[in-house]
């Protein structure tokens, strides 16, 4: 719909605003730098986290993701990052609050949306394939530790070139969660184990 410049710390950006007829939700490019018809575009794809993101949350490496593929772009001089409204994997602020609560009682973050009646992951790519293909883009350097990701982008036919990892520092209160993601959903993470076992309950 509209793009604007957006001074940040690391530099200028430009906001892009995006609608849709699929999920009626605002999509956002923000991006660095000569990037149509380019080759080899750094590209974080960043699903929302509003307790990451805005608030700092410990819960997860959402805000860090975030700040530190920012970075990594104004270090590069060029890149995207596309900021997708789907919250919690896909199933919303509420929902996320109430698996927040179940992992409080034990059960990890697979667990806890499965408990809730969703899937472990709901989130989808095919709209940030859409804007990556609307920018111009032509072969990606994708920021992520989740190769689902890459599956799913090349499925909707973005080329990716390379994976480039990102990963947080791990604290006290994400290492559960972090953990859960290599185990149980095959993130390319490497850390120190945490100090005690995950809980696992039965459904």
């Amino acid at each position: 719909m509209t793009c604007a410049r957006i001074p940040t710390k690391y530099g200028d950006f430009q906001l892009c605003y995006y609608t849709n007829t699929l999920d009626k939700k605002e999509h956002l490019a923000f991006y660095m730098g000569d990037v149509s018809e380019a080759d080899d575009v750094l590209v974080r794809i960043h699903s929302e986290c509003f307790t990451g993101d805005v608030l700092g949350s410990r819960r997860c490496d959402c805000g860090e993701q975030l700040d530190r593929s920012l970075q990594m772009i104004a270090n590069q001089g060029a890149g995207v990052l596309v900021y997708l409204r789907q919250e919690g994997r896909g199933i919303g602020l509420l929902q996320k609050l109430r698996a927040y609560n179940l992992q409080d009682q034990g059960h990890d973050t697979v667990d806890a949306n499965l408990l809730l009646g969703h899937g472990a992951d709901e989130r989808s790519y095919s709209l940030a394939a859409r804007i990556l293909e609307d920018i111009g883009v032509k072969s990606v350097l994708l920021m992520t530790n989740n190769p689902l990701k890459i599956s799913a982008l090349e499925a909707e036919g973005i080329k990716v070139n390379k994976r480039v990892p990102l990963e947080a520092p791990v604290n006290s209160d994400n290492e559960s969660y972090l953990l859960t993601k290599v185990q149980r959903m095959d993130h390319l993470l490497q850390f120190a184990p945490p100090s005690k076992p995950i809980k696992q309950r039965a459904l």
